[in-house]
């Protein structure tokens, strides 16, 4: 993939498991994000972002030129560095996606599927009594996980997570990381990460990646403890970064 005539990311291949969490880490401007947001077309929206080679989605290339993008990105969903809850209540923002792919039949369908989706998002509790309040009242753990909840109404099969705790505190990154460990296997999940130890703490794969190519990739322990390419390790070990 390239801006322009400049390359971003170049020879990556890697398969994203439902069994696993991928965790994507490497310095800054090493091409994780740039990777994340070709898994859902994101790039798509930046005039100069050509992109080559496949991506495939149950045997399907996502780049054909048959693909529903709006269906794509119901189907890969993402949570951004910053929480971007809409300026609608907390009810709204779940039912949202969900009535415009026309999920729910139903007031009494759509109520099931923003009560479901909150459950999963470990908000639930929390809401419940406050459901039209404005979801940009919650605090930023609560957006986020609001925004974990959203993506996951429409039910998606995989959920892209570019750093969701950057802007987090320690309590609510706990709690986010939490939610990754019990999201798990219902969805294939990837996470760009800037922080090491999340990497190790959540994910159970880890690519590694270094001026626009990824440079290793395999199970967390061993990318964290065994690594075979110098450079992940000079890279795991703080040499640079």
């Amino acid at each position: 993939m390239r801006y322009g005539a400049t390359p971003a990311i170049m020879d990556i291949s890697i398969d994203v498991h439902t069994d696993f969490v991928t965790s994507l880490i490497g310095p800054s401007g090493c091409g994780k994000s740039t990777f994340l947001r070709t898994l859902n077309r994101m790039n798509d929206t930046i005039p100069i972002a050509h992109t080559t080679g496949e991506i495939k989605l149950d045997g399907q290339d996502i780049y054909a030129a048959d693909m529903d993008v709006v269906q794509l990105r119901a189907r890969v969903g993402m949570v951004f560095q910053k929480p971007n809850p809409f300026p609608k209540s907390i009810y709204e923002n779940v039912a949202y996606g969900p009535r415009i792919h026309g999920l729910a039949s139903s007031r009494a369908q759509l109520d099931a599927v923003v009560e479901q989706s909150l459950r999963r998002a470990g908000l639930w509790d929390e809401v419940k009594d406050r459901l039209s309040d404005s979801g940009t009242a919650l605090s930023g753990g609560q957006q986020q996980r609001l925004c974990i909840a959203r993506a996951i109404a429409v039910d998606p099969e995989v959920i892209l997570m570019d750093e969701p705790c950057s802007a987090l505190d320690p309590i609510a990154t706990a709690k986010i990381e939490e939610l990754i460990h019990e999201l798990k296997g219902r969805y294939a999940i990837v996470i760009v990460t800037h922080n090491m130890q999340q990497a190790a703490r959540v994910s159970q794969r880890t690519a590694f990646f270094h001026l626009g190519t990824m440079v290793e990739y395999g199970s967390t322990s061993d990318i964290f403890t065994n690594p075979r390419k110098e450079r992940t390790k000079d890279y795991i070990t703080g040499r640079y970064g």
